[in-house]
């Protein structure tokens, strides 16, 4: 009997009480790590440029090289851990993880601190689809949400936290503090995980490696991700660097398709896509999230660029989601399994798309409770989208495939995330150019109501070039609220369509085949 074929081994059975509490904890802690580092650098930048000596824009490949290196070993972590066991993988990736973050710490040049978050993001890579599918072997199969609702604390509060923390740290410390800070927790994760689940390793089989699928993912998942980081830098596709990253992703993802499913020994198993629940849940969670993380973007940049709020202010804000996603997360997910999962996911669309609107109507006058309202509110669907969308994703699977579709459903989140970021803060720009175009044509130099606000402006002490100058930049505000109110109300529209597609999915448990 081949090894494709062999019998899979019967599942362990749920761990209990206390262990079973710390083994959860230790896979978060590690899990919420990986997280934290996509977003914790990202305000850092400007202090690691200066102090390596490079330009700023030098220096945000400390960022494109994590999340190109991340984004290529995610699909991955079904292969590897049919090759070395999941709980194996997993500490040793946490381990690996940690070691990469201290090198990163040490790098006296941006080439070697470069070279650290590659090696970071490729060992961060398993970690997030592992720890789901570690938490989803020590619950009891009626406490499943109750797993991934620890997932999706890490998975979505992380982001938040990262740019306080970072912001935090450059401010009063020194910015490879940004990466020691992992260490203590980091190696206990490691050993936590390690000592309290390594009696529960998984089957493991020498399965052949997919060469040619792994080079064909590199090229397009690679080509792909610098496209998304730089587009915006490098003006899009008026840039040949753009343009030839383009055509490489494009041709080496329709060659990854075809060799992938013909190979034998697929290193990245497609097969999936033929069940139901798979293709819609990951299409609708990646819907979803690309929608919730251009909030995420966008509300941080408006508060510090137009309204005159600090990183740490505006992180605070944001970080107000996590307030009703503790609390309400953990009872919901309980309920679930008699609520249902759809209902559940429904729910929180509907709470993204009213927040949205409420979003859609902000001014420049907007205090702070105006815009920590619908932040706060956001916070009763951030965990139960995730919790409702993953339960959908994996239903019906056997535990063997659950690394493979973890793996292949964060692998789309994170690029829905990708693309996401690339397009809402392109779209604004475009949007704001065309509002603040509209606004010039009612303010001319000759016009009454432009004399009287240039009259009051060189009243309170001000030249006619500085007036002129205060003028503009208030059209320039003006003009990019309005356009993100435009943007705000894109985003409530397609999150209220996406409940279409949260239907199109089978109830849980009506379809053990989940076909």
């Amino acid at each position: 009997m081949s090894a494709l074929a062999a019998p899979s081994p019967a599942p362990l059975p749920p761990m209990q009480g206390s262990a079973r509490t710390l083994a959860a904890l230790a896979v978060s802690l590690g899990t919420f790590l990986n997280v934290l580092d996509t977003t914790i650098a990202n305000v850092s930048i400007p202090a690691i440029a200066g102090d390596l000596g490079v330009s700023v824009s030098q220096g945000t490949w400390v960022i494109t090289s994590f999340a190109v290196s991340n984004a290529i070993f995610v699909p991955l972590t079904g292969w590897l851990t049919q090759r070395f066991g999941a709980v194996k993988l997993f500490s040793l990736s946490v381990l690996l993880f940690t070691l990469a973050s201290f090198l990163c710490g040490l790098a006296s040049s941006i080439e070697m601190l470069i070279a650290c978050r590659v090696l970071q993001g490729m060992v961060a890579g398993p970690m997030v689809p592992l720890s789901q599918a570690l938490l989803l072997s020590i619950f009891p199969p009626d406490k499943a949400p109750t797993a991934l609702a620890a997932s999706a604390m890490t998975t979505l509060v992380a982001p938040v936290l990262g740019p306080i923390l970072g912001g935090y740290i450059s401010d009063n410390y020194s910015w490879p503090w940004i990466f020691y800070i992992n260490l203590p927790v980091g190696l206990l994760s490691a050993w936590a995980a390690w000592r309290l689940l390594r009696h529960r390793e998984s089957a493991t089989r020498r399965v052949p490696i997919d060469y040619v699928g792994v080079i064909l993912l590199i090229i397009w998942v690679g080509s792909l991700q610098i496209i998304l980081d730089k587009g915006r830098e490098l003006d899009w596709f008026e840039s040949p660097t753009i343009m030839m990253l383009a055509v490489a992703a494009v041709v080496g993802f329709c060659f990854f398709l075809v060799w992938e499913l013909t190979d034998r020994h697929p290193i990245v198993d497609l097969s999936l896509f033929k069940i139901r629940n798979f293709t819609f849940g990951v299409l609708t969670l990646s819907l979803g999230y690309g929608l919730f993380f251009s909030s995420v973007v966008l509300v941080p940049l408006w508060l510090q660029q137009y309204m005159g709020y600090t990183a740490t202010w505006a992180g605070l804000l944001t970080a107000t989601s996590g307030v009703l996603a503790l609390i309400f997360s953990p009872p919901i997910a309980r309920m679930m399994p008699t609520i249902g999962a759809r209902v559940v996911a429904t729910f929180s669309f509907a709470v993204f798309g009213v927040v949205s609107l409420m979003r859609s109507n902000f001014n420049t006058s907007a205090d702070w409770t105006v815009i920590v309202v619908p932040q706060i509110l956001m916070g009763l669907a951030i965990g139960i989208f995730f919790i409702s969308l993953m339960s959908i994703v994996l239903a019906g699977l056997p535990p063997q495939r659950i690394p493979s579709a973890s793996g292949l459903a964060n692998f789309a989140r994170i690029t829905a995330g990708a693309f996401s970021a690339s397009l809402f803060t392109t779209a604004w720009d475009s949007r704001a150019a065309m509002h603040h175009a509209h606004l010039s044509e009612n303010i001319t130099p000759l016009s009454a109501s432009t004399d009287t606000v240039i009259n009051q402006l060189q009243n309170g002490g001000l030249g006619t070039e500085q007036a002129l100058a205060v003028l503009e930049q208030q059209l320039t505000t003006q003009a990019y609220m309005l356009g993100i109110n435009d943007l705000f109300w894109l985003v409530a529209v397609l999150n209220i369509a996406a409940i279409g597609l949260v239907w199109m999915t089978r109830p849980i448990g009506a379809n053990k085949s989940g076909r």
